[in-house]
């Protein structure tokens, strides 16, 4: 299954907490950027950010990248979860909102919304995630929000208090 021939702008969120953050979500990046049929069209500042369910570990470095993909929504998905595994990655229940190497969200996929078996797209918390709203403004704040308007709008209607951007650590240079 493709994308539209012409593709679509897709958002992806990215974090880490373990080992070298900065340098797993840099490595990220690059992978996105490396998949077929697909541009980085921007990538964040890197920002420091309380953990978010699970509060007893390391704080998370989080960015967001926007891309331009070919791929259909399950195909880019299982790209991120496979750059996730090249990362070190292992998944399961107990892992739930805990300490990771890498982690990548399909945000928002073309301004559509997508409700499969492990596929929801607007990423199901995203409204509520400062962490995640914070950088993805940064990159892609006019984008699509179904129910939300916009990722500014959305942005707007929560607190973004402890989403701090890491000095010395730029995005896309």
């Amino acid at each position: 299954m493709t994308a539209a021939l012409d593709g679509v702008r897709a958002c992806i969120g990215l974090g880490a907490n373990l080992g070298q953050p900065a340098l797993a979500l840099r490595h990220a990046a690059d992978a996105l950027a490396a998949l077929p049929g697909t541009r980085l069209l921007a990538l964040s500042r890197f920002y420091r950010t309380p953990a978010w369910g699970r509060v007893d570990q390391p704080d998370f470095i989080n960015a967001a990248a926007l891309v331009h993909t070919r791929l259909a929504p399950e195909v880019l998905l299982e790209s991120l979860l496979r750059i996730e595994r090249e990362a070190g990655r292992e998944r399961g229940p107990e892992s739930r909102w805990g300490p990771r190497v890498l982690d990548l969200d399909l945000l928002l996929y073309g301004g559509q919304v997508i409700d499969r078996p492990g596929l929801r797209v607007p990423h199901p918390h995203l409204h509520e995630r400062a962490f995640a709203l914070v950088p993805l403004a940064e990159v892609a704040a006019a984008e699509p929000f179904p129910g939300h308007g916009t990722v500014a709008e959305a942005l707007r209607a929560i607190d973004g208090t402890g989403v701090e951007p890491v000095q010395g650590v730029a995005g896309l240079d």
